[in-house]
């Protein structure tokens, strides 16, 4: 008879296990990650909570420093720091234990967030840390942590060596990657890459900017998206908050127009139109979904139509903020909602109602657009941050002659031949749409005689 082993081996080998929390996240979402641990560290020196967009606490003390460039990546703060019991026990362990609290009102949920992001940008890592122990600054506790990944990964301990440095010159972290992975010296020397983030940046941390918090890329300041609603006796923004029961969570919403419908909602004159329209979701002060018009939030669901250009001019936000990070509707990438969780399901019904709101203005708007424009020019935008509150949003109730119910006529033609047209009509720069309808009215008036 054959002698059984009395166990079969299950340990994931380390190559895999990299291999598998860096496959399925963006480069910039791994920035953003080492962003959120400064951001939340910020926070707790502060004693604040990240739970509204009127908190006023100011940030203005707080700086984050980022380089990316083709040869190296670091990010610098002055956040205050990692404690050495903090680093041998939790902040280098993949995955958070259950015996270790949260941090209050972070973002942090699985605790792979730091380690994830340094393995997608390089082979050659070294983190650093300064903490601030007393307030007199009399005592502080440094160290720095040297990752060469190559070898890591061919030793058999998963643990990381904690060496002793002579500190940073501010209670803070400094990451530095020195051998960046090939794809992402690539992008990084790729101005359009750095556009997006400092893009990205600007919108997911505008909460936080607006606070004063400092965050540069490459010695460049990034400047806050300014979130503005159009307010008047005709166009009140909607301004809700609740507790959930069950959870626990405080839930805010603030919708309305932040621009007037476009003139024209053909597929043809989409190219020159502000992408902000659409429903963002807060956690904890970072936006995780941006100007979405997918089913993520609703749109083409079951009662709701899918989003169309005639909406743009729409923005909706949703605020979750809990002291535990496990109770809100994240995914492991921060960069979308759980929309099957409880606390999601319990605001589709309010976010579907003041969408059909709005579906239903902008289609009366169609009918009465130079009353509605009236109305839309008296509307002042205002920072959210000045809302009042109001648990109904409220749009112009249109009044007067409907007009004829228009007629659409689409079809294709060589692209040559419009562009001829164009030049004919001594605008070679005129829409598609344009080109049409001026070719209709000349051949209704060739043909018909003019109204």
């Amino acid at each position: 008879m054959v002698q059984l082993p009395a166990k079969a081996e299950a340990n994931p080998t380390k190559a895999f296990f990299v291999r598998m929390i860096t496959r399925d996240i963006s480069l910039i979402d791994c920035i953003l990650d080492l962003i959120d641990n400064s951001v939340d560290a910020a926070w707790q020196l502060k004693g604040g909570r990240p739970n509204s967009y009127a908190n006023k606490t100011n940030l203005t003390e707080f700086r984050i420093e980022i380089v990316a460039t083709a040869l190296k990546f670091t990010i610098r703060d002055n956040c205050g720091g990692i404690t050495l019991d903090n680093a041998a026990k939790y902040a280098f362990t993949f995955g958070r234990s259950d015996k270790v609290e949260h941090d209050p009102y972070s973002i942090g949920v699985y605790g792979i967030g730091m380690k994830r992001a340094v393995f997608k940008l390089g082979t050659k890592i070294t983190i650093r840390s300064t903490y601030e122990v007393t307030k007199a600054k009399t005592k502080m506790e440094s160290f720095h942590v040297p990752i060469d990944v190559s070898k890591w990964l061919a030793s058999k301990p998963w643990d990381f060596d904690l060496e002793a440095d002579p500190g940073l010159e501010e209670p803070g972290i400094e990451i530095s990657v020195s051998k960046l992975h090939d794809s992402t010296s690539r992008s990084f020397g790729n101005p359009e890459f750095l556009r997006d983030l400092r893009r990205t940046v600007a919108r997911d941390y505008a909460l936080h900017l607006h606070r004063g918090l400092s965050i540069k890329i490459n010695g460049e300041e990034v400047k806050g998206w300014d979130i503005e609603l159009r307010e008047s006796k005709n166009f009140q923004p909607l301004r809700h908050s609740f507790k959930d029961r069950d959870s626990g969570v405080d839930v805010e919403i603030v919708a309305g127009m932040a621009a007037p419908p476009p003139e024209s909602s053909e597929p043809d004159d989409v190219k020159d139109r502000d992408t902000r329209s659409g429903w963002y979701v807060v956690c904890n002060g970072r936006i995780v979904v941006a100007g979405d018009k997918t089913a993520v939030t609703g749109w083409g669901s079951s009662g709701w139509p899918k989003w169309h250009p005639q909406y743009e001019g729409f923005i909706g936000l949703i605020f979750f903020t809990s002291k535990d990070a496990q109770a809100l509707p994240l995914t492991t990438t921060k960069r979308s909602v759980d929309s099957s969780s409880a606390i999601y399901q319990s605001v589709m019904p309010t976010m579907r109602d003041i969408s059909k709101d709005w579906i239903a203005y902008t289609n009366a708007r169609k009918q009465m657009t130079e009353q509605a424009k009236q109305m839309e020019d008296a509307a002042e935008p205002v920072p959210i941050y000045e809302i009042s509150r109001n648990a109904a949003i409220k749009f112009p109730t249109l009044v007067g002659k409907m007009k004829q119910k228009p007629a659409n006529i689409s079809y294709p033609v060589e692209k040559r031949r419009a562009e001829k047209l164009a030049d004919a009509f001594g605008d070679i720069n005129m829409t598609y749409r344009d080109i049409g309808l001026r070719s209709f009215e000349y051949s209704y008036s060739e043909f018909v005689g003019k109204e």
